[in-house]
């Protein structure tokens, strides 16, 4: 998928296109997941859809739930959400960085011989 440490490194305009497929497959696993989550809490724990929003994204991003849940289905559901929010947080920041760092370690591994 990448190059290897023997051929040169992608061009400026290359780079910056595979950043932005890599942006975009991360902005879409986001928005399933919180459309996801939005679902789970409209369902098990009868929120609005802006409770429900607020919910999910506090999660995703690493903060915490806003309201406790009432029910034990909602628990259930808001206790493996937010394990699968985690997951999700660490997945979306890999699939972000991974080009920029194999182009910084690129730029120090390749041979500029021939």
């Amino acid at each position: 998928m990448y190059e290897s440490r023997t051929e040169t490194p992608l061009h400026s305009r290359k780079f910056v296109g595979r950043l932005l497929v890599h942006v975009g497959v991360s902005m879409a696993l986001l928005g399933i997941s919180l459309a996801g989550g939005m679902a789970g809490y409209m369902a098990l724990e009868d929120l609005s859809p802006l409770d429900a929003f607020l919910n999910a994204s506090m999660l995703l991003g690493g903060m915490g739930p806003v309201n406790t849940p009432k029910t034990d289905p909602g628990k259930l559901f808001a206790g493996c959400y937010a394990l699968y929010a985690g997951l999700v947080f660490i997945v979306t920041a890999a699939l972000i960085f991974t080009p920029i760092v194999h182009r910084v370690l690129h730029q120090f591994h390749w041979d500029d011989e021939d």
